[in-house]
């Protein structure tokens, strides 16, 4: 702080309330996106929220062959997680594109603000 220049407080609190207002919209924007990650050619999809929570899963009976239930059931899960991989990336890339500018706007008060590739630790769960 700068001694003898005096800060002027009350533009410095209205500044903090704007910040904190446009931190709200921004996660309530997360808390009603959704995203979608697809794997084996769209035989898998993962819905995601916008805040990293996986919200519904579908997989297309033609996943399955019913000839070999092991080799299925293990292609199956591979494809669920790779639907999910492919959500969690959509949804780094939406948290950065809500959350990224208001990091920038905290000058790097906030820890990993304006990395690439979003690093912002915790976000999520806030």
């Amino acid at each position: 702080m700068n001694p003898g220049g005096g800060m002027d407080m009350q533009a410095l609190l209205q500044q903090a309330q704007q910040m904190q207002q446009q931190l709200m919209e921004a996660q309530q924007q997360l808390d009603e996106a959704q995203v979608e990650g697809t794997s084996g050619g769209g035989l898998v999809k993962v819905t995601v929220s916008g805040r990293g929570s996986v919200e519904e899963i579908n997989i297309d009976p033609q996943a399955i062959d019913t000839d070999d239930a092991d080799e299925t059931a293990q292609t199956v899960a591979d494809m669920v997680l790779a639907a999910i991989r492919d959500a969690e990336s959509s949804v780094e890339e939406l948290q950065q594109e809500k959350m990224g500018p208001l990091a920038e706007g905290l000058g790097g008060g906030m820890p990993g603000g304006g990395m690439p590739g979003g690093g912002m630790p915790g976000l999520p769960g806030f």
